[in-house]
């Protein structure tokens, strides 16, 4: 009795070992494949690192004729704010009736959860309403209206916690097409192109109070957005403005560097592109092309040389994509890629029209202008197309945002999100 009653505990032991151990594989299966789309968040103009680039796997690389599923698809109204997304919550901005939003959805089905009145309607003859996408900083979500009232929104109320209007306060003018720029946010700054009179150009303000950090620069306003890098241990923000390329302190706003860089009417629209480990890409349209300049720390300032200047890719309202040694984006209606340090082309096609894209495991989602989607190999021995679709109808000037393996396109009227998990 004694060694039955034995075998029977070693039995019982055993079997819970297993059913462990298998608990134990399949939690970290789960964790596994969750682990592939932990980087749920876009909560900003252009992704994480405000560079078109998701981190994303485990996404479909072949759809239906039809496209991806759509999880859902709802009204909007007019404008061209991109969508961001952070903690399950989805933030755009949008023109209804007479009057502009800030809207906040569910992402997981566009459900409205609250929405904030940010100014009268914008009116223009590309398109009414809002420019800027929204950007999230902690608790709060930082939106610029298209006539340039800038509010810092309790994100998950939509409670008011400060505002500024840069017309009335700093003397700046709207810019033909409306103020686009989207908010950066720097540690306790959020840094802003205002555009303004006599040394406003550039502002920081402390995200918390609204109140006004520092000023710089003298230039009006153009309409791309600034990014934040690190070169040789000294942190800088490069913007774009209507005439200058400039690389200021987050801190003081100090000016370390400018480069000249006068356009059409300065029409600067796309976002500067940081090369590692010390380059900075920059385009326009409007028979301008682009530029690479190379920075290098000199004592405690930055010095800068142009490396090459040419007429080969000639963004518009989108910006290009980094991935490897090459660059991909819009040279006006052709999708093309070149070679980041030389300007060489590697190849070029059509059939987009004036579109925008990002770049997602080693792929490019490419939006078309008249809501074309597709996904494209991003590889400089040519055009691959592994899928493509008709998602959308009418004009489609907002870049695509990916979050948590869906995807969130625009037009004037709707939002629509699609399932790309492969999960």
């Amino acid at each position: 009795m004694k060694n039955r009653s034995w075998l029977i505990y070693l039995t019982q032991f055993l079997a819970l070992s297993l059913l462990s151990l298998a608990w134990l594989l399949g939690v970290g299966i789960l964790s596994a494949e969750s682990g592939k789309h932990l980087n749920a968040e876009w909560p900003q103009w252009r992704g994480p690192a405000r560079d078109g680039i998701s981190n994303e796997t485990a996404l479909l690389t072949s759809w239906p004729a039809d496209g991806p599923e759509v999880l859902w698809r709802i009204p909007l109204g007019d404008g061209y704010s991109g969508v961001s997304i952070s903690q399950g919550r989805a933030y755009t901005m949008s023109a209804l009736g007479d009057d502009e939003f800030v809207i906040c959805l569910e992402a997981s089905n566009g459900k409205e959860i609250w929405r904030f009145r940010t100014d009268s309607r914008y009116v223009e003859g590309n398109g009414d309403g809002p420019r800027s996408t929204p950007t999230v900083g902690g608790d709060s979500v930082f939106v610029l209206s298209a006539k340039g009232r800038l509010y810092a929104l309790h994100a998950k109320s939509g409670e008011k916690l400060w505002e500024h209007n840069f017309v009335k306060e700093f003397g700046s003018s709207i810019p033909t097409w409306g103020f686009t720029t989207s908010a950066l946010v720097e540690n306790d700054f959020l840094l802003v192109e205002v555009g303004g009179e006599a040394g406003k150009s550039i502002v920081a303000f402390h995200k918390e109070t609204g109140d006004v950090v520092w000023t710089s620069h003298t230039d009006a306003p153009a309409y791309s957005s600034p990014i934040a890098i690190t070169v040789d241990g000294i942190r800088q923000v490069i913007f774009l403005t209507s005439k200058t390329l400039l690389s200021i302190s987050p801190t003081d706003g100090k000016s370390y560097w400018t480069y000249p860089w006068l356009t059409h009417n300065g029409i600067n629209v796309a976002t500067p592109i940081f090369i590692p480990e010390d380059k900075i890409f920059i385009s326009a349209s409007y028979d301008k092309g682009a530029a690479l300049v190379r920075m290098k720390a000199a004592q405690d300032a930055v010095e800068v040389e142009e490396v090459w200047k040419n007429r080969v890719m000639k963004n518009h309202f989108n910006s290009s994509v980094l991935w490897g040694n090459y660059l991909y984006g819009f040279d006006n209606t052709i999708l093309r890629c070149i070679e980041a340090n030389t300007g060489a082309k590697q190849w070029a096609t059509r059939g987009f029209g004036k579109g925008s894209l990002l770049l997602v495991d080693g792929h490019l989602i490419v939006l078309g202008d008249g809501g074309k989607l597709a996904l494209v190999e991003a590889t400089p021995s040519g055009y691959k197309e592994k899928a493509n679709a008709q998602i959308l109808q009418g004009k489609c000037w907002t870049v695509p945002t990916l979050a948590g393996g869906k995807l969130y396109l625009r037009n004037q009227k709707e939002v629509v999100c699609l399932d790309l998990s492969s999960l």
